[in-house]
């Protein structure tokens, strides 16, 4: 019985060791926090009167239709890149968009920071859900894969069901 309960303590500790450090055996994906959390002083409002000083593309149907809007610093020699991530060249645009997403506020909007594995800032993202939901693959080591976000325009309205 004591040996039983040898062999099931050292399974427990050597899955804890592989899932504690957040993951860390995911090597290939990067991670994605709050700007505050990563204790940069970066703003929303920084980003857009500098927005001449990045790459800017947003996730969505239309630019009044936003899921995220991202910010790749130029001239860094990192990259972010995505499938659906659609590119936008002009200052009101980009105002249009971080405006839309402001009105979900039920959703509570925040600045965050996408980081590689190593945590080197790779940019920054601007979205109405928690830092869990966008995920970023490593593709080499100077790009990483953003994929595509869901606007909260298409989700149900949780008081509409019926319970």
């Amino acid at each position: 019985m004591k040996s039983r309960y040898v062999i099931y303590s050292f399974l427990f500790i050597i899955v804890a060791a592989f899932l504690s450090p957040g993951c860390a055996w995911l090597r290939g994906y990067g991670k994605v926090l709050l700007s505050t959390e990563y204790g940069d002083n970066m703003t929303i409002q920084k980003l857009q009167e500098n927005w001449n000083d990045y790459n800017i593309s947003y996730a969505g149907t239309s630019p009044s239709i936003p899921a995220g809007i991202m910010f790749d610093p130029k001239n860094d020699g990192r990259e972010l890149v995505g499938d659906r991530w659609i590119r936008v060249e002009e200052k009101g645009t980009v105002s249009e968009i971080i405006s839309w997403i402001e009105t979900y506020t039920q959703f509570q909007p925040r600045l965050h920071v996408i980081l590689a594995p190593n945590n080197q800032l790779y940019g920054y993202i601007f979205y109405p859900w928690g830092y869990d939901y966008v995920v970023t693959k490593v593709i080499d080591d100077k790009t990483l894969y953003v994929y595509d976000l869901e606007s909260p325009v298409y989700l149900n309205d949780p008081s509409d069901e019926l319970w």
